[in-house]
């Protein structure tokens, strides 16, 4: 199947923390410099007729606010971390206008996870302004959501199986500091990839900066994104100074089209 022309809009870049971090002074929280703001890592992927996003943050209501997200199809879950579903509960406005479900795609460890965080909404009774929520679950196979197919990637983020997603000729990623080979030829001849590059230090779970760097070269994609950026990576335009020609860091707002 064909994919439809669409837009890609980072909603997030940041960590877990977010960036500025709460009680930090260091010289990145403390940057003027707006592309130094990072909300916790999401994405937003629109065509015509149809809006998904990636992952409900922490920060999801503001995101939706200042994107004038009006319509939403679907959130799709990379993984059941804190700050990639906290925000699921502010759905209850779209459903307030739809009268419909949240449709939620989702593996089956991350269907686990919202439910127990989100017990509330899985109640056998009705009660007024509750988010209405209904999972499908993500196979190995590609999905569609509207005019938008999705192939999902396996990734591994120490030993948490994580979902990356690719659309045409895009391909995201976060959270992750494996990629088995097979997952890696899902990749392959993707134009513009997004990947985590967390900080230079070595980390548990996610890539460094370099590691992030060698995966991108040995992809061979012609553009690579990086996000789920730490402060501790360092300053927006420093980082960026260090960084092949093909590869820069994605930052708040950045729209792309394919």
């Amino acid at each position: 199947m064909q994919q439809v022309p669409f837009t890609i809009t980072f909603l997030g870049t940041g960590t877990s923390s977010g960036v500025p971090m709460v009680a930090c002074t260091c010289a990145v929280c403390s940057s003027t410099n707006g592309k130094d703001k990072r909300l916790r890592s999401s994405l937003l992927i629109q065509t015509n007729t149809t809006t998904v996003v990636i992952d409900s943050t922490p920060d999801f209501r503001q995101q939706m606010l200042t994107h004038k997200v009006v319509t939403l199809d679907a959130i799709a879950f990379t993984h059941p971390h804190k700050d990639h579903i906290a925000g699921l509960d502010d759905v209850r406005g779209f459903n307030f206008f739809t009268k419909k479900n949240m449709l939620l795609y989702v593996n089956a460890i991350t269907e686990t996870r919202l439910r127990r965080e989100f017990d509330y909404a899985f109640e056998p009774f009705d009660y007024e302004g509750m988010p209405l929520l209904q999972f499908v679950p993500i196979t190995n196979e590609p999905f569609t959501i509207g005019d938008i197919t999705l192939t999902p990637i396996t990734v591994w983020h120490y030993k948490m199986p994580v979902l990356g997603f690719r659309i045409g000729d895009f391909t995201y990623i976060t959270d992750a500091n494996k990629i088995d080979e097979a997952e890696q030829l899902k990749i392959h001849g993707t134009k513009v990839l997004v990947l985590n590059a967390l900080r230079k230090e070595p980390h548990l779970s996610h890539f460094t900066l370099q590691q992030a760097i060698d995966m991108a070269v040995h992809l061979k994609v012609e553009q690579t994104y990086f996000t789920h950026i730490s402060h501790q990576l360092g300053k927006h335009n420093d980082i960026n100074n260090e960084l092949p020609p093909s590869i820069t860091l994605a930052y708040d707002g950045l729209q792309l089209q394919f």
